[in-house]
């Protein structure tokens, strides 16, 4: 009897330790408030590394996706996990204005014969405390997607193009009305750096804002680019058609020349990848068409000039 009992406190002991967090998990965050609020939904892919734990946050909330790298540590005794500094849009955001709130993700893993859950919360950082609301969480973790080579390499190069899991119609609504705000893409800006910038062309615009539009530039071919505006990525993945995706850019005035420039994701069916951009300067309108390639990025120079009389 002492043998068969120590047998099975031993099985059970090496289930308990074969438990971890490293995989794929995706779910959906809650504000604790008790206004109406949105839903976050979120995907965390996690690896172990050199006594911590890294990975990839991918997160949407209203208008918005977020793919940021983040780290921390997991305690597999107390099967606690702990992700810190992580920016995370402020519930009350708005269109015209979205803020940051600096959380830290502190979750304990539950493992049940129906499957394995992450549940925590996102705890803003004290001097925001009072400002950004609490969120808490429920993410699931799925065992087949968790075992895709793909995945693993997407972790380990911070790749978000191989993000696995994305809402349908029904999760989120989309929008091609882009905030003007710098985002993260590690695998975008590392290949935005390896290509080209060519200049397209230049244009002088008096406004301190000007309004841009992207469209599809002929044929529907399922061209998806990304945009950079003074080497700083603004948006990316975004499908081009004959919807327009605007922006509407507050120029940097410590410049002559403000760049924006059209990175291509893809060549389409149709190689290059082409775009037509409208840019709205108060009155005044100029069409460009842009080509971008897997080796050159596509420039467009924005000059300012003073008004007559000025």
């Amino acid at each position: 009897m002492k043998k068969t009992a120590l047998l099975l406190v031993l099985i059970i002991s090496l289930q308990s330790q074969s438990q971890s967090v490293f995989g794929y998990w995706y779910g959906y965050a809650n504000v604790k408030s008790s206004g109406p609020a949105s839903n976050y939904l979120v995907e965390l892919i996690l690896q172990p590394q050199k006594g911590i734990v890294t990975g990839v946050l991918n997160y949407y909330f209203k208008n918005s996706f977020r793919s940021l790298a983040v780290k921390g540590n997991y305690d597999a005794n107390g099967r606690l996990l702990s992700l810190y500094n992580i920016p995370v849009t402020y519930h009350g955001s708005n269109n015209n204005m979205e803020i940051d709130c600096m959380m830290n993700l502190k979750a304990s893993l539950r493992v049940a014969k129906t499957g394995s859950n992450l549940i925590g919360t996102f705890s803003s950082l004290p001097e925001q405390q009072y400002m950004c609301k609490e969120l808490t969480f429920n993410l699931a973790f799925n065992e087949d997607i968790s075992k895709q080579d793909s995945v693993l390499k997407a972790i380990r190069e911070y790749k978000e193009e191989h993000q696995v899991w994305t809402p349908g119609i029904r999760d989120t609504l989309t929008t091609v009305r882009i905030i003007q705000r710098k985002v993260v893409n590690y695998y975008v800006e590392n290949l935005y750096k390896q290509r080209e910038n060519v200049i397209a062309k230049e244009i002088p615009v008096v406004s301190d804002k000007v309004s841009v539009d992207f469209y599809d530039n002929g044929e529907i071919d399922g061209d998806s680019i990304s945009v950079f505006f003074n080497n700083q990525l603004m948006a990316y993945s975004q499908r081009l058609s004959t919807s327009s995706i605007h922006f509407d850019l507050l120029l940097d005035t410590t410049r002559e020349v403000n760049e924006l420039t059209m990175f291509a994701d893809n060549l389409g069916s149709i190689p290059p990848n082409t775009a037509l951009m409208i840019v709205t300067d108060g009155e005044k309108q100029y069409e460009v068409r842009l080509s971008s390639s897997l080796q050159k990025n596509a420039t467009l120079r924005l000059r300012r000039r003073k008004e007559p009389g000025n």
